[in-house]
């Protein structure tokens, strides 16, 4: 090993450094399996939801009803005590495991062209509404520039979105008319303005003749795909902590993301208040996480064709952003029914 010695002259402006170590850290393997497992998991779960929802739009009802006393809420073993049942799940296990599938790879995609050391897609199976609770992926190496974050963090947005507009302009058309007078079922959905739109851009035929609107008609599983689709790119481009949009805020303007983060959690409690209770939690969530962030090099910023690519998110976040997801759960709503049913328990002991 070479000797390092001081500068010869003390005038010199030369810094002396001793030698450091330098320790490499060699990333994880990736556990395949793991992937695999999961991603087999969850892609029975949403057959079998998928089977229900497919069941229900075939004998003309909505495909979350829940009347038949025997299928149940997550007919695993209805499903699999006819194995061709879950042939019927096809249609909506693809639409949804695409969607999601998208919005992941653009984040995983973008990750590998930076050479930001990313998992694959973390899929997780739930005996859910819709089968599943998302997918994710985990970065574990630092991100270099705020170009970088903002193109890993908007890259999945759009995958996802784009993916589901196709979907939900494909399927929208597959739609039934409801019965006159009928309720659409115990769930019922409420549309964002992409629907809307899509909706009115579409020649429905006897819809339109009919004046019919979205809540008179009864919606095609993979149509519900498309919905989930839309919900997820909502909740992924709220502007705060963590989440996609919360990178975008921050690659933008790093000083304004804890005041933007705040923002959103303050406007997410009148909307729980008066729209969808799960506004609520998820305000809690940002609390959790939202004040922090991992660390970028301040510079260089993000200018140019990004801003446009960042209006581009916003307008995406409002299209699909619809306040009351589900009808008739706002906590006015709730509060009510919760406190009939608690003094319903006190007054049977």
């Amino acid at each position: 090993m070479p000797e390092f010695l001081p500068p010869v002259s003390s005038s010199s402006t030369t810094d002396y450094y001793r030698p450091v170590e330098v320790f490499v850290v060699q990333p994880p393997r990736p556990r395949y399996w793991l992937h695999l497992v999961l991603l087999l998991a969850t892609v029975f779960t949403t057959l079998v939801v998928g089977a229900r929802m497919e069941g229900n739009f075939q004998s003309s009802q909505s495909v979350f009803s829940l009347s038949n006393d025997e299928v149940p809420f997550f007919p695993a073993r209805w499903a699999l005590s006819q194995p061709s049942r879950l042939l019927l799940g096809v249609p909506f296990a693809a639409a949804l495991m695409l969607i999601l599938l998208a919005h992941e790879m653009g984040h995983y995609l973008c990750c590998r062209y930076y050479g930001v050391h990313a998992t694959l897609p973390f899929f997780i199976p739930a005996p859910t509404l819709i089968g599943t609770l998302g997918a994710f992926i985990r970065i574990r190496s630092p991100i270099r520039s705020r170009a970088a974050l903002f193109d890993i963090g908007i890259a999945g947005p759009i995958a996802g979105f784009v993916v589901a507009v196709l979907v939900l302009v494909f399927s929208l058309p597959l739609a039934k008319a409801m019965p006159p007078g009928l309720t659409n079922s115990d769930i019922e959905l409420g549309y964002p303005l992409i629907f809307r739109m899509v909706w009115a851009a579409l020649p429905m035929g006897t819809f339109k003749a009919s004046g019919a609107g979205l809540g008179a008609v009864y919606l095609h599983p993979v149509t519900v795909a498309a919905w989930v689709g839309m919900f997820a790119t909502a909740l992924n481009l709220l502007p705060g902590g963590q989440l996609d949009g919360g990178h975008v805020v921050f690659s933008l303007a790093p000083r304004a993301h804890k005041i933007v983060s705040r923002v959103t959690i303050l406007a997410l409690i009148p909307m729980a208040l008066y729209f969808w209770a799960g506004w609520l939690i998820w305000a809690v969530l940002l609390r959790i996480s939202g004040m922090r962030h991992p660390m970028v090099p301040e510079w260089p910023g993000v200018a140019g064709v990004r801003r446009w690519v960042a209006a581009c998110g916003l307008l995406m976040l409002v299209l699909t952003l619809a306040p009351a997801p589900f009808a008739h759960s706002s906590l006015r709503e709730l509060l009510p029914a919760l406190q009939d049913s608690l003094r319903g328990l006190r007054s049977g002991r």
